[in-house]
């Protein structure tokens, strides 16, 4: 009955040391054991000791040593390659460790939900490579139900979009408040009114964006508040707001926009109108948010900082922490 070959017990129990795997790719380079030492700042007996316990600990040898000159064995020449890639991938995690140690370099995995990014955007990027030039920002947009999941599973750090949120072990940091306000064609009874009131909200044809849009659950909800019963009549609905204040250009009803962004949605169009409603005008929060305890929970609390600043400049009211 033949026994199974088994895996001496060295090779199980032992891991190669990164200093046996430094030893080793230095003698590969230069083969030759005094200049491989003085090359990476160890004493030659040392040097000689690494290689020959990574020998030991992978049970193959590495080299064949003869008294003039040092080769690499077959084994040693493939092992040499893997040593080299395993120090560099150790030499990148010291980066990243070192980066993470310091405030706003490395990478950020930003979410932004649809009716926030073509509009804050400029901002927070023009904000990015002024102050934090060392900061390598990776934007995602997507909406709000796959951003959460997005920072739950890790893939994304830091959420811009509307609050509240109403999602477990998520901190919210407000970054400020904006009005709604009510887009028709150019000829429509409401058209560039100051003092609209909500009430106006029950009657009209009003165009919302597709399901999923967070957008729509807080227009819907500003119908609800108005005394609105019925909702909408959902025959027509768009996937973007460039697309709404299209069909409201085109005469199929009229939209709720924030403020942010009218004049990118509607600056182009000489057949819009904007209708601004009466104090106190139907408004969404927006925020940053982050895991709870997130690591860098102090680093994104002084970006959000950074962003309050910034966002001065847009038709929006910033909310003190």
């Amino acid at each position: 009955m033949s026994v199974p070959t088994q895996t001496p017990v060295a090779s199980r129990a032992r891991q190669p040391s990164i200093a046996q795997l430094r030893a080793f790719a230095a003698v590969a380079e230069h083969l030759h054991f005094r200049e491989a030492a003085g090359a990476i700042g160890m004493s030659q007996p040392a040097l000689s000791g690494a290689v020959s316990a990574l020998e030991e600990t992978l049970g193959v040898r590495l080299l064949e040593r003869t008294t003039r000159k040092v080769l690499l064995s077959p084994a040693g020449e493939r092992m040499a390659v893997r040593a080299k890639t395993v120090l560099r991938a150790v030499g990148e995690l010291m980066k990243e460790a070192e980066a993470a140690q310091a405030p706003f370099t490395g990478v950020l995995r930003l979410g932004v939900i649809p009716t926030v990014a073509p509009y804050l955007l400029p901002t927070v990027l023009g904000l990015v490579r002024a102050r934090y030039p060392e900061l390598d920002l990776q934007v995602h947009e997507e909406q709000t139900a796959s951003l959460l999941d997005g920072l739950g599973q890790g893939r994304l750090d830091l959420l811009l979009l509307a609050v509240p949120l109403g999602a477990s072990g998520v901190r919210e940091v407000p970054l400020f408040e904006e009005d709604f306000v009510l887009v028709t064609p150019c000829d429509h009874e409401h058209a560039g009114r100051r003092d609209l009131p909500r009430s106006a909200l029950r009657e009209l044809d009003l165009l919302l964006l597709d399901e999923g849009h967070c957008l729509r659950d807080q227009a819907l909800d500003v119908c609800r508040e108005a005394g609105r019963t019925g909702g909408t009549s959902g025959s027509t609905s768009a996937a973007g707001l460039s697309t709404l204040v299209q069909l409201v250009a085109g005469g199929m009803g009229v939209t709720l926009l924030p403020r942010t962004a009218v004049r990118v949605e509607t600056g182009r169009n000489e057949s819009l109108r904007t209708a601004y409603f009466a104090e106190p005008a139907p408004l969404r929060r927006v925020a940053l948010a982050m895991r709870a305890g997130a690591a860098r929970e102090g680093e994104f609390t002084a970006f959000a900082d950074a962003l309050r600043e910034a966002m001065r400049a847009l038709p929006v009211r910033v909310i003190r922490p």
